[in-house]
């Protein structure tokens, strides 16, 4: 440590601040804060004291309180002494009331709370808690993930409450994130019953909710101060709740739409949602739609949306439709999409089309580029390429076979994927298999997916688990979970003995046998690392 010390106090002030901000605050201020009078007054500088994370994150999005040495010192020691310099602080639930209480915070002006369980939340937004009547006029900005144990996930109204307690405690709350998982405790639904809930000062609201009728209610008059909105909806259709649909929103300018499920109700619910919002500046929509006629396009988001919006500047999308009204016939190509969006700026807008004749229906995927999401979903042999280093969770599916170039295509733009579930009964055509050393065939490039740790193959014909399995073809990450179709991979791996799947099964940290009541011994032997899971 004298050594360290020396070297520290060797650099330059600017030297010394390009290296701590490598740092997290929290490393900073638990490794340096006392060790020298010089070095107190860099880590004491805002850039360290202002936001704290007073948890640990991890990439699987697994949240734990800090160590109890650490937890400790902050609470004893650091906190007291910084506490007037900070203004925001991330907390979990295990740590979070010690921390609260170790000194008071007058400058604190918002904080994220992470895994809450309801029973939790209800009590700590009461006017009766001590949380609640010291900040309840300071907080300016919040963010909450709840969690919900088995008793309550029954209960639809819980979220509601919590949430209405919320906006009703913090009389200047101007920012709320509630429940930024998709996570189904965290959806927020006010299941037909209605509370009162209002604010002339919230700005901008993140939110999660069970149905379209909630956006409608929360886009009633009630936040009509509202700015921006961001909201996620797992299911979008017709009910027979009557809630105003047309009452304009002229303070709203930015509006993002998001909802995982296919809806036929676009024309019917989410365009004269649309139309309530002439004065947006952004927009940002994420869709699976089906209808009865043809495809969204550029000339329906034309007419629809933005000859409707004057003011916007910005509009991004990822929108799929569906279709049954087409067929081999009357199939519009990529060509006739690309050309409806002829005129739109500053997008480069990416379309890719596909007719499915066994399943009869077509689909045409449309998104603005770069794309920014996490997932991509059902990509087929018509994938326009790019590179698409947001994306951790891809699916695959055709009706015709995927060859080993779009698979060596796959790993090229999706360069981070960690989840894949493929989807394609098809065989392939082109296949290679274990090469001789006679054979004048040129060898292929062995695929790899440096960060793929789940693997889906259940509903794959077996050309899919040679593909995968065989060391010729890919080379499999370690730790992999792999659900796959127990009597598929019988015949693939030669019942357990083939050499050439060996090295790969050998990666495989968790397997799910599906279709199968037992396994013979000597598998355990052709997966020495795994558990293995009858399902």
């Amino acid at each position: 440590m004298e050594y360290s010390r020396v070297q520290l106090n060797d650099l330059s002030d600017e030297i010394l601040m390009i290296i701590l901000k490598k740092l997290s605050n929290v490393q900073v201020l638990y490794s340096l804060i006392g060790v020298n009078k010089r070095l107190n007054k860099i880590v004491y500088d805002s850039i360290f004291t202002n936001c704290l994370t007073l948890m640990v994150s991890f990439l699987n999005h697994c949240i734990f309180p800090l160590s109890e040495p650490i937890l400790d010192r902050f609470c004893l020691q650091i906190l007291p002494k910084i506490h007037n310099k900070i203004e925001w602080l991330d907390l979990e639930a295990f740590s979070m009331e010690r921390i609260l209480r170790a000194t008071n915070y007058p400058n604190l002006y918002g904080f994220s709370l992470y895994n809450i369980q309801q029973e939790i939340a209800m009590h700590l937004f009461n006017d009766e808690c001590p949380f609640t009547r010291t900040f309840k006029n300071q907080i300016l900005s919040l963010a909450i993930s709840i969690n919900a144990n088995e008793e309550q996930s029954s209960r639809k109204d819980i979220n509601a409450r919590i949430f209405m307690r919320i906006i009703n405690t913090f009389s200047y709350l101007r920012f709320l994130n509630f429940c930024p998982s998709l996570n189904w405790c965290q959806e927020l639904s006010f299941d037909n019953s209605f509370p009162f809930v209002f604010s002339s000062t919230l700005l901008k609201l993140y939110v999660c909710l069970h149905h379209f009728t909630d956006c409608l209610y929360l886009l009633d008059g009630r936040f009509n101060q509202l700015r921006i909105l961001y909201v996620t909806i797992n299911i979008i259709s017709s009910s027979n709740l009557i809630i105003n649909n047309q009452l304009k929103l002229p303070n709203l300018r930015s509006f993002s739409l998001y909802c995982h499920r296919k809806t036929g109700a676009y024309d019917e619910l989410i365009v004269p949602l649309l139309h309530r919002m002439s004065d947006l500046e952004e927009l940002d929509l994420c869709l699976i739609v089906s209808r009865k006629k043809i495809f969204i396009d550029g000339n329906d988001l034309k007419t629809n949306i933005i000859n409707n919006m004057t003011l916007l500047n910005k509009f991004t999308f990822n929108i799929r439709s569906l279709s049954r009204f087409y067929n081999q016939i009357n199939f519009p190509s990529n060509k006739d999409i690309r050309h409806t969006f002829d005129g739109f700026k500053d997008n480069q807008i990416i379309s890719c089309i596909d007719y499915f004749q066994k399943r009869n229906y077509g689909q045409c995927h449309m998104y603005s580029y770069p794309y920014k999401l996490k997932y991509y979903d059902n990509i087929t042999n018509n994938f326009p390429g790019g590179i698409f280093k947001c994306v951790r969770t891809i699916s695959l599916f055709d009706e015709r076979p995927f060859e080993h170039e779009f698979f060596l295509q796959i790993s090229q733009s999706f360069p981070l994927i960690e989840k894949l579930t493929l989807i394609n009964k098809k065989p392939q055509i082109n296949k290679f298999n274990e090469q001789s050393k006679d054979d004048n065939r040129p060898s292929l490039i062995v695929i790899q997916y440096s960060h793929l740790f789940e693997l889906n193959l259940i509903k794959t014909h077996e050309d899919y688990l040679e593909q995968f399995l065989l060391d010729t073809k890919m080379c499999l990450p370690n730790s992999i979970f792999l659900h796959i179709n127990y009597q598929l991979l019988k015949e693939v791996t030669h019942n357990f003995t083939r050499n050439s799947t060996r090295n790969n099964c050998a990666k495989i940290r968790v397997i799910f046998l599906y279709n199968t009541l037992g396994f013979p011994e000597h598998l355990k032997d052709y997966f020495p690392h795994a558990k293995i899971c009858s399902l």
